[in-house]
């Protein structure tokens, strides 16, 4: 098979496209023929060398992906050969043709949803509910705002939240992206590029200000975020790249919560739950994943270019 192997971390041409040995099941794994990959900025960071979470080298890069399940290892329950699944997680790296997975990382792929749109659901979903639902606590009838609701983990808050009853307000830096944001149900957009965007909050919630953010930027929005709040409002940082400072005095006003997440924390109960969910919204309807590029295995370093240095709507996936 062909797989994706990083054996220095540094800049995107540090992955290479090498052929491998077909892996093997062991007990309670099983071994998927990938058909497409999911890209995320955490793959980037990872082969960055940035991230906190320690890798071996050398290592395959990434956690998303989707397609058939080849083998299985003794004592597997639950799947079986043949199986469609999405992956979330892995043993050996989803940038390859074919990987192993323990049972616990492999969900059912709906019939309906294609293997791209199956490879955009774990870190996108995952970081959405586990920002909104596990951390915000977020309930019916509150009003959340999603910064850069046009990228995957933004599309998929604004879906997961409208299906939850929230009021739902997106900001978006095009035409294209606020098409995307309305047509995952946000009630309204904001375009982020305008000055003093987040003054239209106060009328957009008939002056009741924002329950829940979920921020994607932090180091740039942050500071500003407070002024949009309810008094016990909670911002949850998804995503920052850099330092930020703020007047803590603004969040001492409003007694607002600063939560900081990350999807390597949450626990199995906690991935159980919200797979739970996604398969649920996958079924009836209300969660449907969109994917702006595909683009063959081979060109992983284009796509982690493309991931970190464009304005990314959907969500880019890798074919294999």
């Amino acid at each position: 098979m062909k797989a994706i192997v990083v054996e220095k971390f540094g800049a995107p041409e540090v992955m290479m496209l090498k052929e491998a040995l077909d892996p093997v099941p062991s007990e309670g794994q099983v071994m998927v023929r990938v058909h497409a990959i999911g890209v995320n900025p955490v793959d980037c960071y990872i082969r960055s060398g940035l991230y906190s979470q320690p890798v071996h080298l050398p290592y395959t890069p990434g956690i998303d992906g989707a397609g058939v399940i080849e083998a299985i290892g003794a004592g597997v329950k639950h799947r079986k050969i043949g199986d469609r699944v999405y992956i979330t997680w892995s043993v050996t790296g989803t940038y390859a043709e074919k990987v192993i997975c323990t049972e616990a990382q492999v969900h059912p792929l709906p019939e309906g949803i294609t293997f791209p749109q199956g490879a955009a659901i774990g870190v996108p979903y995952g970081a959405a509910f586990r920002a909104l639902f596990q951390k915000a606590h977020a309930l019916p009838g509150e009003n959340l705002l999603v910064h850069g609701a046009s990228g995957g983990v933004g599309i998929a808050a604004v879906q997961l939240a409208r299906a939850a009853g929230l009021r739902v307000i997106a900001t978006v830096g095009s035409d294209q992206g606020r098409q995307l944001a309305l047509e995952a149900g946000a009630h309204a957009v904001i375009d982020h590029h305008e000055a003093n965007h987040l003054a239209k909050i106060a009328d957009l919630t008939c002056g009741a200000g924002l329950n829940v953010i979920l921020e994607m930027l932090a180091n740039v929005n942050l500071g500003d975020d407070f002024g949009a709040l309810a008094v016990g409002g909670r911002v949850v940082v998804v995503g920052s790249r850099g330092r930020v400072e703020i007047d803590p005095r603004d969040a001492m006003g409003k007694e607002a919560t600063i939560i900081g997440m990350t999807l390597f924390n949450a626990t199995p109960n906690e991935q159980s739950s919200m797979n739970a969910a996604f398969i649920a919204g996958l079924e009836n309807g209300t969660l449907r994943p969109v994917v702006s590029q595909e683009l063959p295995l081979a060109n992983a370093v284009r796509a982690h270019h493309e991931v970190m240095e464009t304005h990314t709507l959907g969500k880019i996936v890798l074919v294999a």
